[in-house]
């Protein structure tokens, strides 16, 4: 069969630096073909050249068998390729259906034809099991929102080579079972699918084929019938992983932070919760349950309609993120790009943000030598991969900006670090790294309070866990009643018989 598309012997560099070798992938039509690799191994760079967003060095594409030339994003529409990449590409002011329709709003010809519009991306909703309303602004639909518009938006147009980066990041497991069900169908339209994705089990339920990238080369193509997760974690790690999740003996002390029924702005339940010192608390859910409103009004980002907050005793007033910050709290927030990091900025000066008084001299100036010594020793600690600490945040792979969230927060010594979907788009290697970290500071006293979408990793990682439905807590589970059934029962209101599972 002739493959949909091919990828030979791609290369390219940036300053000097290599980020892909003599890359090859092959995709036939009617097959989804994984691509993994470390954050850095070069899929996005890769995809990129694929989409016409960067342009290759050297090497050669081919679509249904034919040498074709892409010199920018336009060309690759032409041809039939659409992408969604891992950090959203919409644009905050438009409506629903403009960002869908973005690349298509001149076909009604002079004058706008808002109903046309309208029917046509609830269709689109529908086709893939979702519904949200066309009229409202992109800026206003939450994360997971953000993503079915982009999935949306790249349906929206007839493509014959679909390539989706880690597409499932933000979905909980209904939103997932949807987009599988969407690509299957398109798998039987002949559509040659590229799944770029760090979850193994996403990989052996949707894909044929699998490609790994390291150090910017290529393995050779496996079926995935014919492989399993450790034979991939090798080719992506050079080495075995034996255990995902690392042992933690946690040392729980007293109550540092008790909330009492505090109630997130758009939401009309009462939340209360208690975290202990070396505690590690997670917050389980499906998209829409509440959880990171929850946290982001713990933490002062949102308002809260009512509710207190104690924190070693003392009760807080605060209505912003710098007053909590200020009395010991951080927060890694789950969309790293709007809220975590200044992509503009430079290593060095993101992880000097959260404490300039630690490198200032007592007259208020900068200490440069300090504040050198103080990131690269982050960014040795945490094996952030880049040029060097004055690189452009915006520049590095999604894990490694992940990676510098995290550092920007171990500036400072916290009491209690909140800390939502730690993982996102990270790959094997770079979650255990980051899971040994949160262990880390666990034993050094600090209370964590994780959002996760991945069950497993809470179940790996936390203390206790809280599941939450509808804007309110369902269930509470210690380590010894952890069970995903259960964690998936509370979720979606099912209580029935719990204590027996429990059991």
């Amino acid at each position: 069969m002739e493959n949909r598309v091919e990828l030979r012997n791609i290369s390219k560099s940036f300053g000097g630096i290599a980020a892909l070798e003599n890359v090859t992938l092959k995709v036939k039509p009617g097959e989804i073909h994984a691509l993994m690799g470390e954050n850095g191994a070069g899929k996005s760079t890769l995809m990129k050249i694929l989409s016409g967003a960067y342009t290759k060095d050297a090497g050669q594409i081919f679509i249904d068998g034919r040498e074709i030339f892409i010199r920018n994003t336009y060309d690759s529409k032409k041809l039939g390729i659409g992408i969604i990449y891992q950090e959203f590409s919409l644009v905050p002011e438009l409506s629903v259906a403009e960002n869908v329709l973005l690349n298509q709003l001149n076909i009604t010809g002079i004058w706008m034809k808002w109903g046309q519009m309208k029917k046509k991306t609830e269709e689109i909703f529908q086709s893939i099991g979702f519904s949200i309303n066309p009229s409202v602004k992109a800026c206003t639909l939450s994360v997971a929102e953000q993503q079915i518009v982009e999935i949306a938006k790249a349906l929206s147009e007839r493509v014959k080579v679909l390539i989706l980066d880690e597409p499932s990041a933000v979905l909980g497991p209904q939103e997932i079972q949807k987009l599988f069900d969407t690509l299957k169908k398109l798998k039987n339209e002949g559509v040659g699918i590229i799944y770029i994705s760090h979850h193994l089990n996403e990989i052996f339920q949707i894909a044929d084929r699998i490609t790994v990238l390291k150090d910017g080369s290529s393995s050779e193509s496996l079926l995935i019938s014919e492989t399993d997760r450790n034979s991939i974690i090798k080719l992506m790690l050079g080495r075995s992983l034996d255990t995902m999740f690392p042992v933690n003996h946690s040392i729980i002390g007293e109550e540092v932070l008790r909330v009492v029924d505090i109630v997130p702005e758009n939401q009309s339940k009462g939340i209360s919760l208690t975290l202990r010192v070396g505690e590690i608390v997670g917050i389980a859910g499906l998209v829409g349950s509440g959880r990171s409103e929850t946290v982001r009004a713990i933490f002062g980002a949102d308002r809260q309609k009512k509710g207190q907050i104690f924190l070693s005793g003392k009760e807080l007033h605060f209505r912003s993120p710098r007053r909590a910050v200020m009395e010991g709290i951080g927060m890694v927030p789950e969309d790293r790009k709007q809220h975590g990091v200044i992509l503009s900025l430079s290593v060095k000066h993101n992880i000097s943000l959260t404490d300039y008084k630690g490198i200032s001299n007592p007259f208020g100036f900068l200490h440069l030598k300090k504040e050198h010594k103080n990131s690269t020793g982050l960014i040795e600690r945490l094996q952030i991969k880049m040029e060097n600490e004055n690189q452009e945040v915006g520049k590095l792979s999604g894990g490694n900006q992940q990676k510098v969230v995290l550092a920007k927060w171990l500036n400072r010594e916290c009491k209690v670090l909140i800390i939502d979907e730690p993982t996102r788009g990270v790959d094997v290697g770079a979650k255990v790294e980051i899971y040994n970290l949160i262990n880390e500071l666990s034993h050094k006293g600090v209370a964590i309070l994780v959002v996760s979408s991945e069950t497993s990793e809470l179940m790996g990682i936390c203390d206790r866990i809280l599941v939450m439905r509808k804007g309110q807590i369902q269930g509470e589970l210690s380590k010894k009643e952890f069970s995903e059934e259960i964690i998936l029962r509370l979720s979606i209101g099912e209580n029935k018989n719990l204590t027996e599972l429990v059991c």
